[in-house]
């Protein structure tokens, strides 16, 4: 079996208690997980969880980059309790508000890029996405530009799974089946030197040539017909692709010639992990618009926003229609449980100086991950602040992957699961870490050490069965 119950193996903690300790489990298949079920977890501490049969793993996603402050927080769970106590829920339409939504809005105003003034709540990125879209198409026919509605995202981008979302993501399979993207949602070249660099290129030629891409696009649409560009400040699900220093600049100089909007989507990057608030301000984007959901409340629970500068709140109350309303919203919206968790989880951040403690420990943790580079299936080493990917490539040389079908990347998960830690593969077979922002160095050794011991066990599944 990939996963065995621990033998009675145990390690003496600093308290003299005893723990569990980690435990190396034998391997037969990368498949052996998926015929033997699922991973049931049934509880979290720190940066541990559990399983149904008590193995412990180091949780080096934070769940899908969202638990922030890690498991048992005790302080969110009495918010919640309160919160519920006090209001257990009241809807937010029609002219109504509570303290939380209205304190956790301020709170966001605060903490975001100054033209950031405005704030729509939603319940996940995915919602958070499809309503900047939906706002921004309001504004512009509010403003006398209806058919200024196209949207333009990056191939490996992602930005949820609704219809308009999901046309969106760059992603091939969120698009299968779906009959997705839907018209008006166009996507231009991934921003990855590594891969899409041309021989002889420059990374400044790369990000010129990118930037020129895009100038073409639109003249080709018509500038009048372009609404907006969304993009992840790294592009976290696509492969841990952190864009060249120069790419965004010469993007948004595009976008400014053309009146197209700027959109962060920081439903990952934001709140600590790229070791700035918000990867914005790590890669020198200045938005009109963002949106937030995952750290915001530690995951604790459903809460995400949008975040829009003044010139576009002034639009949606533009047209003439004295009697029009913004017709969108949701039951949930500003829920004043998720509102009062989202702000004591704000205010942990800033009491216990995370973000800055994730930067340092980003530098560690990217440090120890390049030793990593020299392994002879690693192809590149990439990330920023506590994000990462480590990409598996068949050839070192030519830079090229491992057909699709042989299951490399599901082998890795599978080993490094069987070493204590879970991870996933994600595009071209790059294993993701994001762990939670409480990590330690001594942790992120041993997560990297996992890591390391689960290369070389693919790299032997790979000697022996010599996939494509």
């Amino acid at each position: 079996m990939l996963r065995e119950k621990l033998m009675n193996e145990t390690t003496p903690n600093s308290a003299g208690a005893r723990d569990i300790a980690y435990h190396v489990h034998p391997f037969t298949s990368p498949r052996q997980h998926e015929v033997n079920g699922p991973l049931i977890i049934e509880r979290g501490e720190g940066i541990h969880v559990y399983d149904d049969a008590g193995n412990r793993y180091i949780e080096g996603l934070a769940g899908l980059a969202c638990v922030g402050l890690g498991w048992g927080e005790e302080r969110l769970v009495e918010a919640a309790a309160a919160q519920m106590k006090k209001l257990a829920f009241i809807q937010s339409f029609t002219h109504r508000s509570h303290t939380p939504a209205i304190d956790l809005s301020e709170k966001l105003v605060e903490i975001t890029p100054r033209r950031l003034t405005r704030v729509f709540f939603a319940n996940s990125g995915s919602e958070a996405n499809d309503t900047a879209v939906k706002l921004i198409w309001f504004r512009n026919a509010a403003v006398g530009k209806p058919e200024k509605r196209k949207i333009i995202t990056q191939l490996k981008g992602y930005h949820g799974t609704t219809a308009v979302s999901a046309s969106m993501t760059g992603l091939p399979h969120v698009h299968a089946g779906f009959g997705l993207p839907l018209p008006g949602f166009l996507h231009v070249e991934t921003p990855h030197y590594y891969h899409n660099g041309r021989e002889g290129e420059s990374e400044e030629d790369f990000t010129s040539r990118l930037a020129r891409q895009l100038d073409e696009l639109i003249e080709e649409e018509g500038p009048e017909t372009v609404a907006a560009f969304f993009a992840e400040p790294v592009l976290a699900s696509g492969g841990t692709i952190v864009p060249p220093p120069s790419y965004y600049p010469k993007v948004e100089r595009v976008l400014k010639k053309h009146d197209v909007l700027m959109v962060a989507d920081e439903v990952i990057c934001g709140f600590g992990r790229t070791g700035r608030m918000f990867g914005a301000e790590a890669l020198e984007i200045e938005p009109d618009m963002m949106v937030v959901a995952k750290q915001l409340s530690s995951a604790y629970i459903p809460i995400s926003a949008v975040l829009m500068s003044d010139a576009i709140y002034e639009g949606l109350k533009e047209g003439d229609d004295p009697s029009a309303i913004v017709g969108t919203g949701f039951t949930y919206s500003a829920h004043p449980v998720a509102a009062a968790v989202a702000l004591e989880t704000l205010a942990i951040y800033e009491e216990r100086g995370l973000v800055d403690h994730a930067a340092r420990m980003g530098v560690h943790m990217q440090a120890r991950l390049a030793e990593l580079v020299d392994h002879p299936i690693v192809g590149e080493v990439r990330g920023i602040g506590l994000m990462a990917g480590v990409e598996i490539v068949k050839d070192k040389r030519r830079r090229t992957n491992f057909a699709a079908a042989s299951k490399v990347g599901a082998t890795c998960t599978a080993r490094v699961m069987a070493h204590g830690l879970i991870s996933r593969a994600g595009q071209n077979d790059t294993m993701g870490l994001s762990p939670p922002l409480i990590i330690t160095e001594p942790e992120i050794d041993t997560m990297v050490d996992m890591l390391r011991h689960a290369l070389d066990d693919t790299a032997q599944w790979i000697d022996t069965t010599n996939p494509d």
